[in-house]
């Protein structure tokens, strides 16, 4: 599994990386793992302000649908369209192509409090 040392990682298995004060975020490598073949991506909130730790939305897979936690307090200005015809994108790119939301952030002590790509491999058992 790899999880990218420019990125930060969430305890939820969600990766944000930063550009200015814009924000890309998606699920970890090892989230898309465990929850096996993506179906169907569920994102309502684009041009909503979400708290760090607020769900933003839902993932589908074969067997599960699990949460989406916002990683860092922002409002999500762009939702991957792309995901809409192609969820699988998750699975196969989950760190390019499989992203998942754009944020403007409001606070980068968010985004500096989130784990480092070695803490998220240590806790995930990497």
């Amino acid at each position: 599994m790899q999880f990218p040392e420019e990125f930060r990682y969430t305890k939820d298995h969600e990766w944000i990386s930063l550009d200015g004060d814009i924000a890309t975020v998606g699920i970890t490598d090892f989230a898309q793992r465990e929850l096996g073949d993506i179906v169907y991506v569920e994102i309502e909130t684009q041009g909503e302000t979400v708290d760090q730790g607020e769900v933003f939305g839902t993932v589908e897979a074969v067997k599960t649908v699990s949460d989406l936690f916002m990683p860092a307090t922002g409002v999500i200005e762009e939702v991957n369209e792309a995901l809409q015809s192609e969820p699988e994108l998750v699975n196969s790119d989950p760190y390019g192509k499989g992203w998942m939301i754009r944020i403007r952030l409001e606070n980068t002590d968010d985004y500096n409090n989130l784990l480092s790509a070695s803490e998220y491999a240590e806790m995930v058992g990497q």
